[in-house]
């Protein structure tokens, strides 16, 4: 195997097809505007429980 390749198959064998496909993939991914890929949230998308109000319905499925 030469150095200048860009992908290796660690386990197993990938057949030539499965190389282009994941290929394909990562160029694909590489090329991508900043618009079409997401941005990374600004916030959590959960809350901590001492931020929480210390009171809840007991009907809530917060419980």
């Amino acid at each position: 195997m030469s150095t200048d390749t860009l992908l290796r198959v660690e386990k197993g064998n990938a057949e030539p097809e499965e190389l282009a496909a994941i290929t394909a993939i990562l160029l694909a991914r590489a090329a991508a505007t900043p618009e079409t890929v997401p941005a990374p949230r600004s916030q959590a998308g959960w809350r901590r429980l001492e931020r929480t109000p210390g009171f809840r319905a007991p009907h809530s499925w917060q419980g």
